[in-house]
């Protein structure tokens, strides 16, 4: 049986709205040969439709909704897992929104059983204070990704993993964490395909992230160096990826 491709988005497929041609090489052969693949990110800000529009908008074609797969959707998926309670309020953007609602949610910014910590490049302090105080009366805190930092054309950004740090010294509560390394959206993309870890290959630009997913999970690993990490960071993060390659037109085969 051939394997699944899991692929990151941000530094793998793309540095926010600059395509990396490597990239699209490898995807266009992918819906020439008919591979299989899902677009696996720690982006919660996203709906399945805007990540495709972003994408096409920046020339890669053949994409659809149904190639995505977020941390907002994998959060949205463990919580209604594990609780039978379903009232939540986010920070975050229309991903997060989308998914929760999509999920049989309701939203309410008064009385949450649970507060999502997703991205969202417009909040600010009001929202952040306001947010607090869910958690500290009594809403459990579920942290969408843990990424430290967001690579983009013009340099790194603060990324969400940076944002759920801010709300666990806030309010001393700990996150339940979904996105990549932590097992839930792994979990909840196998599941969304109806395969398990050994049909799978994990690819991505993050070792902290994307490789220790795939390691922790027992699925393949190829680092790509088109992001965060190089050949060189391998060894100080004692993270070993299966594969590794400078561009992603290198798995053609």
């Amino acid at each position: 049986m051939e394997k699944v491709y899991l692929i990151d988005l941000d530094g793998t497929m793309y540095r926010g709205t600059q395509i990396i041609e490597s990239a699209k090489l490898f995807l266009d052969w992918c819906l020439e040969k008919g591979k299989s693949f899902l677009f696996l990110t720690n982006n919660s800000c996203r709906t399945p439709q805007q990540a495709a529009d972003h994408m096409l908008r920046m020339g890669y074609r053949g994409i659809r909704p149904e190639h995505f797969y977020t941390s907002a959707m994998a959060a949205a998926d463990t919580v209604a897992k594990r609780s039978a309670k379903r009232r939540a309020w986010y920070i975050g953007e229309e991903g997060m929104r989308e998914a929760l609602v999509k999920k049989g949610f309701i939203l309410d910014s008064n009385h949450p059983d649970f507060l999502f910590v997703g991205l969202n490049r417009q909040a600010g302090y009001p929202q952040y204070s306001e947010a607090i105080r869910l958690v500290l009366n009594g809403a459990q805190l579920i942290g969408t990704n843990n990424d430290r930092i967001l690579l983009s054309e013009t340099g790194a950004n603060v990324g969400n993993g940076s944002v759920v740090a801010l709300f666990e010294y806030c309010t001393s509560v700990s996150a339940m964490k979904i996105g990549k390394p932590y097992a839930p959206i792994l979990e909840g993309a196998l599941q969304f395909l109806q395969k398990q870890a050994k049909d799978a290959v994990m690819i991505g630009d993050n070792l902290e992230t994307d490789i220790l997913c795939g390691i922790r999970g027992g699925v393949e690993t190829v680092l790509v160096t088109t992001g965060v990490h190089r050949k060189e960071d391998i060894e100080r993060l004692q993270i070993f990826p299966d594969h590794v390659v400078s561009g992603l037109d290198e798995l053609i085969g």
